[in-house]
């Protein structure tokens, strides 16, 4: 999984050919699908031959067939786990310099999005800005990957915070690497803020979780 997401970062995706690609778990915590252009990617420890069964039952496009809740519904199920939201995959590089947004490091490992994103990601580290008005949280997720998300107060939204925010984690990387983020399609300003930041789409993607999302 690892090495099929550093290629799309790069802008090599696996072959737009229909197929579904089944991979072992990158870690216990992480299972799921990511879709890219005519070609899904499954990565569970289940059996790869329940999950072409199961895809083959979805009465569906099958290039749909891997998002689509008949198949998610049925992977929950054999999984034991919970299926979280359908999500805008995207990424970044890594930008040069300290970020030109003045951020504030949260240290209080209680805050309610450090504890939200320790269920999701390593190495976690999470800042403040304009007052605590925006949060920006980054770490580790999918396969190592860096990932941020950002919270910006409803009081503060309409003046370019949020694409700060998603501007910042870009120069909070280690030389070398990318940041990748997740935006809920129907968030349509989360995915403007972040298309501005220069986030690249490359695919949609859904984690399947222990427990509620």
């Amino acid at each position: 999984m690892r090495e099929i997401l550093a290629d799309a970062a790069g802008g090599v995706f696996p072959p737009a050919d229909g197929s579904v690609t089944v991979v072992a778990q990158p870690s216990p915590r992480e299972a799921g699908v990511v879709a890219f252009s005519a070609h899904a990617v499954v990565f569970t420890d289940e059996d790869p031959a329940w999950v072409r069964a199961a895809l083959a039952a979805v009465p569906s496009d099958p290039l749909a067939a891997p998002l689509c809740p008949p198949f998610l519904s049925a992977f929950a199920g054999r999984t034991g786990r919970v299926n979280g939201n359908i999500d805008l995959l995207t990424v970044a590089d890594r930008l040069p310099g300290a970020p030109s947004l003045a951020l504030e490091a949260v240290e209080d490992r209680e805050h309610p999005r450090v504890v939200r994103a320790l269920r999701y990601r390593e190495d976690v580290r999470v800042f403040e800005a304009d007052g605590g008005r925006g949060v920006l949280v980054l770490g580790r997720g999918v396969a190592g990957r860096w990932e941020c998300a950002i919270e910006v107060d409803e009081a503060a939204r309409g003046r370019g915070l949020g694409r700060a925010l998603a501007l910042a984690a870009r120069h909070l990387l280690p030389e070398g690497d990318r940041v990748w983020s997740q935006q809920a399609p129907g968030n349509a300003t989360s995915v403007r803020a972040f298309q501005a930041a220069g986030y690249r789409p490359v695919g949609a993607e859904t984690l399947l979780v222990v427990g509620r999302p």
